[in-house]
């Protein structure tokens, strides 16, 4: 610790400064690390004994100075609300660090026996920062109140939209609510009536405001030109856009017309869910571990037997069955170790940043929210249109809870074509319908 002391009054201890400037705690003279907090001064940890009535600076300065910070950091969330702060954590109670600790190594077991994919394992680790972040890890679960809560919504909603912060408020629940459903604390956690979901009602309100997430017909014709590497002409430009061929990326887009897929899926497909000789495509969603059926068009089909030809070897062995792999060997969507924390993993997605880059070259869909992830709404608006509900969702790998699905074995391939067929005469007016 630096030797500057103050110089001693008269009957007054020589007291000791500041670790640094902006140690937050002061010496008082009654040898103790202090703060005045709310007009009322807290006591945090010593950094002298009373020896015969004189205060003597104990051996090691440095150390306590530290825990006296420490001490401060834990009581801070308390006595900056005008509470006393709990004993200090001897295993009494649940602290939010030990709740994390618990929840995350429960999620990381589902995650081994593939209950739960690593990205969402991303997102629970997230919310578990945030909540340490914003509360402190030694805050007292089971002291937590509904005026904190409504401070966590405040904090939660800065700088996102409503749906995110739905998401957000929903994984903190989750996490709140394991600690009781695990006994590790005696009653549920009191939320109040601030700590709620936006309504239904207000999510459809900010998706009519943010418009409709749909690629035209025009534009993706114009993004399937690009990829076979045919210039783009752009408004406002002296010479047209070539954007490099990719029979892989080509062959991706029209998996998201023909069948619905998202980045995940593509991402996903193994070889051996792909018929080329029949045309038939059948990979449960990654997502919802639903069985899909899908007959793919002459068009998908020529891609992805093309995309597979130059697809380069994979540098992980797990990976040498898929359909598509960056040029790199990579998968497109893929989760790795963070280089920040040995137990956190974060996701590399190349598909979206990729497919990102192209739409910004050729100034198509520069509207909010729009990415290939759109192609998913453009087959369930389109193939809506074919009004068979059931064949789409079916193609599509939604969850349906009716009890007509509980009893519906199978939807007829007859069905499953019109679909697509639907879907393939919008984009290509007049071309035969596949069979």
């Amino acid at each position: 610790m630096a030797d500057n002391s103050k110089a001693p009054a008269k009957g007054k201890p020589n007291l000791p400064a500041k670790p640094y400037a902006d140690f937050p705690l002061f010496a008082h003279q009654t040898g103790r690390w202090a703060k005045k907090v709310r007009q009322k001064l807290r006591f945090y940890g010593r950094w002298g004994r009373t020896v015969s009535g004189e205060v003597i600076p104990v051996e090691d300065g440095e150390k306590a100075a530290s825990d006296a910070l420490a001490e401060f950091q834990r009581c801070w969330p308390y006595h900056s609300q005008g509470r006393e702060a709990p004993d200090t954590d001897d295993g009494a109670f649940l602290t939010l660090r030990a709740l994390a600790n618990r929840f995350l190594g429960a999620k990381e077991s589902r995650v081994e026996s593939g209950e739960l994919s690593r990205t969402s394992f991303e997102d629970y680790y997230r919310t578990c920062e945030m909540l340490i972040s914003h509360f402190g890890r030694q805050r007292r679960v089971d002291a937590l109140t509904p005026e904190d809560f409504e401070g966590l919504r405040k904090a939660m909603a800065t700088g996102c939209n409503l749906t995110t912060l739905r998401n957000k408020v929903n994984h903190a629940r989750i996490v709140f609510k394991f600690a009781f459903d695990s006994r590790l604390i005696d009653r549920p956690v009191n939320f109040g009536q601030s700590f709620d979901r936006p309504s239904r009602m207000r999510l459809r309100a900010t998706r009519e405001l943010a418009g409709k997430k749909l690629f035209s017909r025009e534009e993706v014709l114009l993004i399937l030109a690009a990829l076979d590497g045919h210039p783009i002409v752009i408004e406002g430009k002296s010479k047209p856009v070539t954007w490099p061929r990719s029979s892989v990326m080509r062959a991706m887009v029209l998996l998201g017309l023909n069948g619905g897929f998202g980045n995940t899926d593509c991402a996903s497909l193994p070889q051996t869910a792909v018929d080329l000789k029949t045309g038939w495509l059948e990979f449960p969603r990654p997502k919802t571990a639903i069985k899909r059926r899908i007959p793919l068009w002459p068009e998908t089909v020529a891609a992805i037997r093309e995309a597979i030809s130059v697809r380069p070897a994979a540098i992980d062995p797990d990976d040498s069955g898929l359909c598509f792999l960056t040029e790199r060997g990579t998968r497109f969507v893929r989760v790795q170790a963070s280089k920040q924390s040995e137990h956190r993993i974060v996701v590399i997605n190349s598909l979206a940043r990729r497919f990102e880059q192209l739409l910004d070259a050729i100034k198509v869909g520069q509207r909010k929210g729009i990415g290939f992830y759109t192609f998913r709404h453009v087959f369930e608006t389109i193939g809506g249109d074919s009004k068979d509900q059931v064949a789409v969702d079916s193609i599509m790998g939604h969850t349906d809870n009716t009890m007509a699905a509980t009893y519906r074995e199978e939807v007829a391939d007859e069905r499953l074509l019109a679909v697509t067929n639907h879907v393939r005469s919008w984009l290509w007016p007049g071309q035969r319908e596949a069979k």
